[in-house]
């Protein structure tokens, strides 16, 4: 079997068009061809030569796979040596397989071994990798701003928030906060101070904090110049839309400007993600559409895919291309004519989008997988950051153990203040990462803590006394050698005994139910509490016994007598009766059903009935 059969035998083919075929194995073919001559492919090179449904499925890492097992290694950047690439990857071998070795001795399942064992493969950055990678988001930020800022729609939304923040200045004196809309600047050309310069004015304090440490943002001054710059570039572009088509070098001359200005702001998540957001919407709806015409052309109207590609290309936003296939006369035109209304109305919505962004469906497209590629360059740099600090989380989060939370959860909010310290890290500022990153780290952490360590929340101000307190209950212990009482933190504290009683009942910490009972760790908490929803089994026995031995012993009563004892006692019924309900049921006299009721009893307190009865009186 040669590459290329190697290749497709690990695809699941989603389409049954011979064309579409042809062109997926001559892509492969260049792949293979290219992978050969090189030793290996990036992920770039993939995403920009497979067709999208392949891209994020299975069948892409199916084929990358099958380079693999061809030795073509696939990686995020091009390596600058082929034998480096080779070498790093047999070290990467050698030490899976000494992890795996160890996993065969240990066999572990504690997640946190697990978690630090991944950790611990990821080597640690030194400063000139961290701007490597800060300058690889940086990059990936600015591609998509100049994707955004080519889309209708983003830039005015970005204009349109800066305004409202100064229509809403209470004061023009005061210096307007514009930390809702952007966290600060992408100045490629802003030089990196050295950190060994930064270190030695520190040692001879000569450094100022005021430059760095008491950042507030950016400059406020530099924030007008831009926005009124990202205003008067927006409209010079709105005046050449008015004259010049789109393609023409005149507008394209005016948008790369727009670009500029607009990739130089670096906006906050919250002000980002709408934005993005505006461009998937728009594709999410458009594959939507296309969706259901190709379902309905090919699927149910039994349109041949390689016609129906052929005649929906030109014309994607054109109910004509419905006419056309309704009137072609061929064997499905009759089931077109019968989906005509469902057709048209996906076609229309589709045209209700381009016309609405005044763009092309294929433009539209085009915009979004410029901003998808964009955007994962930067998640997988952040992704690079985060994974190369995993273990100062470690290290931070080891000082905070035993204060409420889990070790595994104090890992877990100091991730996520990693998270938040990449999104904010600024490397020409000449700190390193970690610098950085520890305030970050500690705050989610003990915030999470203050929220997150008590089941019910306690107020701050009853925290504040249930902690004076303990403070006095460990003071006394240790003056008169004994636990103090009630009163005595009572007359000490200068509060009342109620009081003092409701702190130490809140001071009480809940216990899980998960909390395992024993050294075998076989059975929890949870497995000895009682349900007092449900009757005890021990109870439901000895109800049981006492009906079967009462029905027993009531058998050797007459049939009269049993039923007298049955109404009186409420035996198997509602409730019990009295002598003149009975009486009336027999249609005798009370008196007499207190002698049949004095004769049955006489019985039942003979001691071989009575015995049995016995052992059921509650003692």
């Amino acid at each position: 079997m040669d590459a290329l059969e190697i290749l497709t035998s690990r695809i699941v083919l989603a389409t049954e068009a011979d064309d579409e075929v042809e062109n997926l194995e001559s892509v492969l073919k260049s792949l293979i061809e290219k992978g050969r001559e090189q030793g290996y492919l990036t992920f770039d090179t993939l995403t920009e030569s497979l067709p999208d449904r392949i891209l994020g499925s299975e069948e892409f890492d199916n084929i990358c796979q099958a380079f693999a097992d061809l030795n073509v290694v696939i990686c995020e950047v091009a390596p600058k040596d082929l034998a480096d690439l080779k070498s790093e990857s047999e070290e990467t071998l050698s030490e899976e397989s000494l992890l795996n070795i160890s996993d065969a001795a240990g066999k572990t399942m504690d997640p946190v071994r697990m978690y630090m064992r991944e950790m611990g493969t990821v080597p640690l950055l030194t400063r000139e990798g961290e701007i490597v990678i800060a300058k690889r988001i940086e990059d990936g930020i600015r591609e998509a701003m100049r994707v955004l800022a080519s889309y209708p729609g983003p830039v005015e939304h970005i204009l349109a928030a800066y305004d409202n923040l100064l229509a809403n200045q209470e004061d023009p004196n005061v210096i307007l906060d514009v930390s809702s809309i952007i966290a600060g600047f992408l100045d490629p050309e802003t030089e990196i101070p050295d950190t060994s310069l930064i270190a030695e004015a520190k040692s001879s304090g000569k450094f100022e904090e005021s430059e760095t440490e008491t950042h507030n943002g950016p400059d406020p001054e530099m924030v007008s110049a831009r926005f009124a710059a990202l205003a008067k570039t927006h409209k010079a572009l709105g005046r050449l839309a008015a004259k010049h088509e789109r393609g023409t070098p005149k507008y394209q001359a005016g948008l790369s400007k727009l670009q500029d200005v607009f990739s130089l702001l670096k906006l906050v998540p919250a002000m980002m993600d709408p934005i993005v957001a505006m461009v998937q919407s728009d594709m999410a709806l458009i594959r939507e559409q296309e969706k259901t015409i190709r379902q309905l052309c090919v699927s149910k109207c039994g349109i041949p895919t390689s016609v129906f590609l052929e005649r929906y290309g030109v014309c994607q936003t054109d109910v004509a291309f419905v006419d056309s296939l309704e009137k072609s006369g061929e064997p499905w035109a009759n089931k077109i004519k019968a989906n005509r209304v469902s057709l048209r109305h996906a076609v229309k919505t589709m045209r209700r989008v381009a016309e609405a962004r005044g763009l092309s469906v294929p433009e539209i497209k085009e915009t979004n997988k410029a901003l998808q590629s964009a955007i994962n360059v930067m998640r997988f740099a952040k992704k690079d950051m985060i994974e190369a600090n995993l273990r100062l989380v470690i290290s931070i989060a080891k000082k905070y153990t035993n204060r409420g939370l889990h070790f595994l959860d104090l890992i877990q909010e100091g991730n996520i203040g990693l998270m938040k310290a990449v999104d904010k890290f600024e490397y020409r500022r000449g700190f390193k990462f970690s610098t950085y990153a520890t305030w970050w780290i500690r705050q989610a952490i003990t915030r999470s803590i203050s929220d997150l360590a008590r089941t019910i929340r306690v107020p701050v101000h009853m925290m504040e006394t249930v902690n004076k307190i303990n403070r006095l209950s460990r003071q006394l212990l240790q003056e008169l050698g004994r636990p103090a009482t009630i009163e005595e933190l009572s007359i000490k504290m200068e509060l009342p005994q109620d009081k003092v009683i409701k702190a130490l009942d809140v001071a009480k910490q809940p216990i899980s139910l998960e909390t395992p009972v024993g050294d075998d760790d076989d059975s929890t908490i949870w497995n000895l509490v009682s349900d007092t929803s449900v009757e005890s089994p021990l109870d439901h026995a000895a109800e049981e016994g006492l009906r079967e031995t009462t029905n027993d012993a009531l058998t050797a009563l007459t049939e009269r007598e049993a039923k007298v004892l049955r109404m009186r006692f409420g035996i198997d019924m509602n409730t019990d009766h009295t002598l003149e309900e009975v009486g009336r049921q027999f249609s005798v006299t009370r008196e007499r059903i207190r002698q049949i009721e004095a004769k049955a009893l006489r019985k039942l307190r003979h001691p071989a009935r009575s015995e049995q009865l016995k052992s059921f009186i509650e003692r």
